[in-house]
């Protein structure tokens, strides 16, 4: 059984739900600005989705990366998982500025790579694959 169709659907999945709920930030808090006088207090809970994102996505990257055929594929996948780790980073120690919308590219290109995957990047056979850890 091919482990990575599984996987990347998981990847393409995290990636849009991650991707609404950037979206959906803004609006939140422009709704929030209204309610309350105050509103740079954000809920524990909101900045904690972020990292469970990433986490979910770096063990879809993983697993895909473990059975994928295609190297700079894998190579992107990574490269986009580093660029969205340390612009969340980044956004939360506010090293350097940065627009807020850069954290749309990578998050757009992981789900864009896991789609392509699954479509062009499949082993022809059980054997050449490892097994994911995710089934």
């Amino acid at each position: 059984m091919n482990y990575s169709i599984k996987v990347d659907y998981v990847g393409v999945v995290a990636g849009f739900l991650c991707l609404v709920h950037c979206l959906a930030t803004p609006f939140i808090f422009i709704a929030k600005s209204c309610v309350v006088t105050c509103c740079s207090n954000t809920p524990i809970w909101w900045h904690i989705i972020d990292y469970v994102f990433l986490f979910i996505s770096f063990l879809a990257i993983y697993n895909t990366t473990q059975v994928s055929n295609k190297v700079w594929v894998k190579r992107m996948l990574w490269f986009n998982w580093g660029a969205l780790f340390c612009i969340l980073v980044n956004e939360k120690l506010e090293v350097i500025t940065l627009p807020k919308e850069l954290i749309f590219i990578p998050s757009i290109l992981i789900v864009f790579l896991h789609i392509y995957n699954l479509k062009y990047c499949q082993c022809a056979k059980d054997k050449c694959c490892k097994k994911s850890i995710i089934s």
